[in-house]
């Protein structure tokens, strides 16, 4: 992969995260290829009412991470959409950050798929999931963060 694009859309997601759900979550990105993206999320602000991480953050985290290494996979002249996302939930988070990780399990040219393994931060596995991104031509004149 070309290290300017990949240099290019990991600045693009820190810049462009500003004011959305990635900032909000408190989402932080550690590492990125198009075959494994890193990050990590707290606990805290993104609980259900029983205390734990839930659920719904995990997939958030899941399909942020994924969705960053399925656009650097396709390249600059792709769009990238998430079309299905699962998640499994082995066990609760309470305090902390939760790290996800995302690998590539399959590469094609209009697809992609990653599994994103979440674990605690006693690296207890919290969440198993799998995104998978459809790739489309990227309209001319949309930038390369768009869709």
């Amino acid at each position: 992969m070309d290290q300017d694009f990949e240099g290019q859309m990991i600045d693009a997601f820190r810049s462009l995260g500003r004011d959305t759900l990635v900032e909000r979550m408190g989402i932080e990105l550690l590492e990125a290829s198009a075959e494994r993206v890193v990050g990590t999320m707290p606990v805290e602000g993104n609980t259900q009412p029983y205390g734990l991480l839930h659920g719904g953050a995990s997939c958030v985290l899941a399909e942020t991470l994924g969705s960053l290494g399925a656009a650097l996979h396709a390249g600059p002249d792709r769009a990238t959409m998430g079309i299905e996302i699962g998640a499994t939930h082995h066990s609760g988070a309470r305090e902390g950050k939760v790290t996800g990780v995302a690998t590539l399990l399959h590469g094609g040219r209009t697809l992609a798929t990653y599994e994103v393994v979440i674990t605690d931060q006693h690296g207890r596995r919290v969440c198993t999931s799998r995104l998978t991104c459809l790739f489309r031509d990227r309209v001319p004149g949309t930038p390369v963060t768009g869709g």
